[in-house]
């Protein structure tokens, strides 16, 4: 397999090339960019297998490009905030990024986020969606929503759905158990590959994202302990 190709945004030259090497030792190829606008160009003309963003950069932040990227690819983003309870967080992930990591952090976290992503997006190169989600095949109907689980396809009242990998992996997971509760910690386990538990946020952003596309009154919210998909 290829090297996997990151793309790495951040304009503070210290933490830009001390992860830059730390990436590289862990066998990734890396295309480090210090601003949003140089970013969004090497992105363009690079196509990478995933993008670091930081959330405060000169030019074009990292929610504007995380939101540029998003509007042409699903390749999975990943952004990186100075503060856990910054609004910046929900923005990145409203945007469209897949996670994000609290800055100052451990190399061997970051490593950590970085091949969960690519495990879940079945990494073979620009986020293409992966195999590994829940069992079973086949043409799944809950009215107008069609979830195809073999080709990875939603259509709703006919009309196909775009999803993101990380949207798609969700869904399989509420439509694998319709009627069924599935807590956000069970989720971010699930889909978020996070044997450990993770800020909630993540899931929630991401079911708001989901319920635009698939209908608001889809899942529903049982507070206290998850969601559930509508049967």
């Amino acid at each position: 397999m290829a090297e996997t190709h990151v793309l790495f945004v951040e304009d503070d030259d210290v933490i830009r090339e001390a992860t830059q090497l730390a990436l590289e030792r862990d066998g990734f190829r890396v295309t480090a960019m210090p601003d949003g606008l140089s970013g969004l160009e090497a992105f363009r003309a690079q196509r990478p297998d995933i993008a670091l963003l930081d959330v405060m950069l000169p030019g074009m932040d990292g929610v504007s490009l995380c939101r540029r990227i998003r509007d042409e690819s699903t390749v999975p983003v990943i952004m990186l905030s100075a503060r856990a309870d910054s609004i910046d967080v929900v923005l990145g992930l409203e945007a469209g990024a897949d996670d994000y990591v609290t800055k100052p952090f451990d190399g061997s976290v970051l490593m950590a986020r970085i091949r969960a992503v690519l495990r879940r997006f079945g990494h073979a190169g620009g986020g293409e969606q992966g195999d590994d989600g829940p069992d079973g095949g086949g043409l799944l109907v809950f009215g107008d929503l069609e979830v195809d689980t073999e080709g990875m396809e939603v259509r709703k009242g006919g009309t196909p759905v775009a999803l993101t990998p990380t949207e798609m992996r969700l869904l399989l997971e509420f439509s694998s158990a319709p009627g069924t509760v599935l807590s956000r910690d069970k989720l971010l386990e699930r889909v978020w590959d996070y044997g450990w538990g993770g800020d909630t946020r993540v899931v929630d952003v991401h079911v708001q994202r989901l319920r635009a596309k698939i209908g608001q009154d889809r899942i529903e919210t049982v507070r206290g302990f998850g969601y559930k998909l509508k049967s």
